[in-house]
């Protein structure tokens, strides 16, 4: 009762002057839709793509270069395959998978936004009205089965991400148990975090090494051309001149491979998790305060505390989300 009457006067404080004068009254202003329009995640990596080619060629054009002399499918091969092997050399198959699935996920991008953390809110806000109205008991149907769970089914955003599904209701399984304390909760969720965050950190980890090695490699196919050339100096000059311009070629590849295409690409999958990683630290806040014997509305304020300012629901938006839930 304590616990609600300070939420009640926090929700007070928070809405009302000082006089007790809503401040949505006084300032003249209802409240607002956030909702954003940007270019979808695939445009834009295909677009940055496509800057960074049709700068360097156009450049390379303007100077009076002749494209033809860029087409080198030796020198693409050397390269290609020298850092496919690498990859596979260093990197077990199952990371292998994850670092194809993580490259697809930068064209697909994060559908983290405003909308689905209100939907994590007023999911977590119905997992603990139950466990406040009927006992925590009544959650177990529910975390045990969350595919079949009507509660988790509003939620499909949350259902199909298989990993957050399984902290919450791994987490939850904890509180039925009885025996664990809020503290030993907060801490095993703290370690859960740390290893997905590890399992994820894997895949760009590796990409940005094999792009730190792609100027390298360039090196070995230029030299590789050097060598080359080195057999025909009884050739014309201009036959030389073409062996040395091929063989540089491949310095080029590997410089531009590296640091327009492999490294951005690394930092886009390390953006795209911590994106994605930020959801375990939203339940993890709003699990935290209601094992602490917090009432639901001031954990789910936990919980939305902890999104990121620009996905983050107002308060008023969460208070009248669930309103029309009640």
């Amino acid at each position: 009762m304590m616990i609600r009457r300070a939420h009640v006067a926090f929700q007070v404080s928070f809405d009302c002057d000082a006089d007790g004068t809503p401040l949505a009254s006084k300032l003249g202003r209802k409240t607002i839709s956030h909702k954003q329009t940007f270019a979808k995640p695939f445009m834009l990596t295909i677009i940055g793509f496509s800057v960074v080619i049709i700068c360097v060629v156009g450049g390379f054009t303007i100077a009076g270069g002749k494209l033809l002399v860029l087409m080198q499918p030796a020198e693409f091969i050397v390269i290609g395959g020298a850092a496919l092997g690498s990859i596979l050399v260093s990197t077990p198959m199952k990371i292998v998978k994850q670092m194809i699935a993580s490259i697809m996920g930068t064209l697909k991008g994060s559908k983290l936004n405003r909308e689905t953390y209100m939907g994590v809110l007023q999911l977590l806000n119905n997992l603990f009205q139950i466990a406040r109205r009927d006992g925590i008991i009544a959650l177990e149907p529910h975390v045990n089965d969350p595919a079949n769970s009507a509660i988790f089914q509003k939620f499909p955003y949350l259902l199909s991400n298989h990993a957050a599904v399984n902290f919450l209701c791994d987490t939850i399984k904890l509180f039925l148990a009885g025996s664990v304390s809020p503290g030993d909760i907060e801490a095993l969720m703290d370690a859960e975090i740390d290893t997905h965050h590890d399992e994820q950190a894997a895949p760009p980890n590796i990409l940005s090494k094999v792009g730190d090695a792609l100027p390298g490699l360039g090196i070995v196919a230029a030299v590789l051309g050097i060598i080359i050339t080195m057999g025909h100096m009884d050739s014309p000059p201009e036959q030389i001149g073409h062996h040395v311009a091929a063989a540089l070629v491949g310095t080029f590849l590997g410089v531009l491979l590296s640091y327009g295409f492999v490294q951005p690409l690394a930092l886009n999958i390390e953006n795209q998790n911590r994106i994605e990683g930020r959801l375990f630290y939203v339940i993890k806040a709003g699990v935290a305060a209601f094992a602490k014997g917090m009432a639901p509305a001031l954990s789910v304020e936990f919980a939305r505390r902890a999104i990121y300012h620009s996905d983050r629901p107002t308060f008023e938006e969460v208070e009248e989300e669930m309103r029309k839930k009640e």
